[in-house]
């Protein structure tokens, strides 16, 4: 009996192991999580439903792969599941956002699929070797448009056109 109870101990501890996210697992929950728990004021963090409020708030300005967790979790109004007990409970305790994620992951192992993009760093690329994809998302990026673009010369020229405005901002 006692052997047995040793292995169960073993075996719960090896499986709380390959449970527990790695470095760099289910990066665009752990970001997000983070991200939106420093919006919360101290009068909102400990009720689940006013947690749950304000996250359908938060998603409403995301973008990308932030709006596409937001669509996971349930709090775009097109989402078609919700789950945000999920999250707001947790963060009603106080849990760590990658200890949120490995609970959520069980719930949709989608959310810790998402990654996000890599970044452009347009001080040191060569904008002509770039795919027109790459350049459009540049533009979505800063919510740009390129009215009347059809070559890819016409992105390169609209983007350095608007590089003076943006390359002093941060999120590129």
């Amino acid at each position: 009996m006692y052997k047995l109870s040793i292995n169960l101990l073993l075996f719960a501890a090896v499986l709380q192991i390959t449970l527990a996210l790695k470095e760099g697992e289910c990066e665009v929950c752990v970001k997000t999580v983070e991200k939106f728990a420093a919006t919360l004021s101290e009068n909102v963090k400990n009720d689940p439903k006013k947690i749950e409020a304000e996250f359908k708030k938060f998603c409403k300005g995301s973008k990308n792969k932030e709006n596409r967790f937001c669509y996971y979790l349930g709090g775009l109004e097109e989402s078609a599941t919700g789950i945000l007990g999920e999250l707001s409970k947790p963060l009603s305790w106080s849990m760590p956002a990658d200890k949120i994620c490995e609970k959520l992951r069980k719930k949709d192992a989608q959310i810790c699929d998402l990654r996000f993009d890599k970044q452009i760093d347009l001080n040191n690329v060569d904008l002509k070797k770039l795919k027109v994809r790459d350049l459009k998302k540049i533009l979505n990026d800063w919510d740009e448009v390129c009215d009347g673009c059809i070559e890819k010369t016409d992105f390169i020229k609209r983007i350095e056109e608007l590089k003076p405005k943006y390359m002093g901002r941060s999120d590129l």
